[in-house]
């Protein structure tokens, strides 16, 4: 499904407490756990060790990290969502976070995204935005966040 284009921020601000589109399926891949791992220098065993996560660990296999789960709603939530008419859009920060499930490496994620509220400010608007990151087959999400993005027109 596309995503709901706001033209401008007027528009975003009616829209307050409405759900968006859920986003694409996207498949966690080792390579990309790998590269998170190398990058943000966590290489814990449950994350790139296949051979000992099938022996050791609760999972039976690899997972992502919570923040690679956490730094995907970026690019996920513009498959939900666009708001023209700015001069940018800046990650504001997050209210709150949880990893209820892990996300096994191999399993494909979505968004569910639903704009809470957003709040006019002196030299912006900032968007609160509730997201839910479903597991394909999973009984719980692998992320959930109360998001801010501060739009300036």
């Amino acid at each position: 499904m596309p995503p709901v284009v706001f033209n401008d921020i007027e528009a975003l601000k009616t829209a307050a407490g409405r759900e968006l589109p859920t986003t694409d399926w996207l498949t966690v891949t080792q390579d990309r756990i790998n590269k998170f791992a190398d990058t943000t220098e966590d290489r814990q065993w449950i994350h790139i060790d296949l051979e000992r996560a099938r022996k050791e660990s609760p999972y039976s296999a690899t997972i992502a990290h919570g923040f690679l789960t956490l730094s995907l709603l970026s690019h996920l939530v513009k498959q939900s969502v666009g708001v023209h008419g700015v001069r940018m859009a800046v990650n504001y920060g997050l209210n709150r976070v949880r990893f209820p499930s892990a996300v096994r490496a191999g399993s494909r994620i979505r968004a569910h995204v639903k704009l809470d509220s957003v709040k006019e400010l002196p030299d912006s608007v900032e968007a609160t935005l509730g997201v839910l990151i479903e597991i394909e087959g999973g009984e719980k999400p692998g992320c959930v966040a109360e998001w801010l993005v501060r739009y300036y027109p």
